[in-house]
């Protein structure tokens, strides 16, 4: 059964978001899980909530902030007017009213953890699968 993509990207930021940096191991695995074929069989290729964040980074003109969590090297800070701009604000609004955080508090935390869950789900600068 496929995935509606957008729910998985959702999923990602919400986890880090409210989850933050102390729980980024388990973050990683649940994504990862997301995307993962079904046992015993296999799924047409999908980029799923890492893919998708990743894209949206790039298509967003921040493509060398992205690129450096999931490269080998060091990661790169990002601001929270970057989260904003690398998310859908419908995406960003949407969390923030599922999770009770304001949007304020939603992007300082996502600007926080993102750039460690990103590195911690790429190992050796590849995106998974």
């Amino acid at each position: 059964m496929a995935r509606d993509t957008s729910t998985l990207l959702k999923a990602l930021l919400g986890m880090a978001a409210v989850a933050g940096w102390q729980n980024r191991d388990k973050i990683g695995d649940f994504i990862k899980g997301l995307s993962a074929p079904p046992a015993g069989g296999s799924a047409p290729a999908q980029t799923g909530g890492l893919g998708d964040l990743v894209e949206s980074f790039r298509t967003k003109g921040l493509g060398d902030v992205v690129d450096s969590w999931v490269g080998t090297g060091a990661n790169k800070p990002v601001t929270e007017t970057q989260v904003s701009q690398g998310i859908d604000a419908s995406i960003i609004d949407g969390l923030a009213a599922q999770t009770g955080l304001s949007r304020e508090e939603l992007l300082k935390r996502l600007s926080q953890v993102l750039p460690q869950v990103v590195d911690g789900m790429t190992p050796n600068g590849r995106m998974p699968g």
